[in-house]
């Protein structure tokens, strides 16, 4: 599975982050493409430290039966609940959003695993580094897959 701790995986990822643009449209969900893209950061922030997610009750009652599912090879579910730290409902700015999310991607991938948060997953409860790397890869995979990127 690919992490986001490896410097190709870093390319490909700022390589599709970079073929999006204002216009771009989500094939599945309700947000926009920049609201997409300040979801993501929060998700970069948490894993960096940066900002921490409380945990929610139904996650340290399901969390563990799906812990797995973050870090394996398999595709994030389409339309799944969001934990409310990680919601964008605002009108977001394409341009200022797009810089925010590559500079984080940058900051959490050459961190590497020593910078990763040590807090707990919002619904998975603890992660390992090694977990946080390849979970935060599926998750902007997912949403960069959502815009056809």
């Amino acid at each position: 599975m690919k992490s986001m701790f490896e410097s190709a995986t870093l390319d490909d990822v700022v390589r599709r982050i970079n073929s999006l643009n204002a216009g771009s449209q989500h094939l599945w969900g309700k947000m926009g493409v920049a609201q997409m893209m300040a979801h993501c950061s929060v998700a970069l922030e948490v894993a960096t430290g940066r900002r921490i997610a409380r945990r929610v009750l139904i996650g340290r009652i399901l969390g563990p039966m799906f812990k797995k599912r973050y870090y394996d090879d398999s595709e994030f579910s389409k339309n799944s609940p969001t934990h409310p730290t990680f919601v964008i409902t605002d009108e977001r700015d394409f341009a200022a959003e797009k810089q925010r999310l590559l500079g984080l991607a940058r900051e959490f991938s050459e961190g590497g695993e020593a910078k990763c948060t040590r807090e707990p997953h919002s619904f998975f409860g603890n992660l390992t580094p090694r977990e946080w790397g390849i979970g935060t890869y599926k998750h902007l995979d997912h949403h960069l897959r959502q815009f056809g990127a």
